[in-house]
């Protein structure tokens, strides 16, 4: 009998993985992860072609910093000011830097993503091209404190 249910399981399990919309849809998390990966990796690394693959030329990096009277202010970041940061950075492997990855949601071409990175954390939007690759357009972070 147990025998029998294994081998059950067994079969329900191929048919999910030969499922075409569960390949598509690994596929479409494979390519959010990578892109995500790109832009953290580019930035540890200092490696500013590997930041700009991963981000739309409209990108908008938020952060609410407080200036100098002590008030809370909104700062924000293009993609070319974050690609240039990321050149002016030392070159260098980086593989124990923290870079937890979560995709919180994906609908149709559009995913939200929550980055825990060394000492920030990011939450991005993501959108599908027409090419087919995923791209930042939006993140909104916050130091860890």
């Amino acid at each position: 009998m147990k025998r029998r249910n294994i081998m059950a399981l067994g079969a329900a399990v191929a048919g999910l993985a030969a499922d075409p919309a569960l390949a598509a849809e690994g596929e479409r998390e494979a390519a959010i992860r990578r892109t995500a990966m790109d832009y953290i990796e580019g930035w540890y690394t200092g490696d500013a072609a590997r930041m700009e693959r991963s981000l739309h030329p409209e990108l908008a990096k938020r952060v609410m910093m407080k200036g100098p009277d002590g008030r809370r202010r909104l700062q924000q970041m293009s993609a070319m000011t974050l690609t240039q940061s990321t050149r002016q950075r030392p070159a260098k492997e980086d593989k124990t830097s923290r870079r937890e990855l979560r995709i919180l949601d994906i609908f149709q071409g559009t995913a939200s993503v929550r980055l825990d990175a060394e000492g920030w954390i990011d939450y991005m939007h993501l959108v599908e091209t027409d090419d087919g690759r995923w791209l930042i357009v939006n993140v909104l972070w916050d130091l860890r404190q």
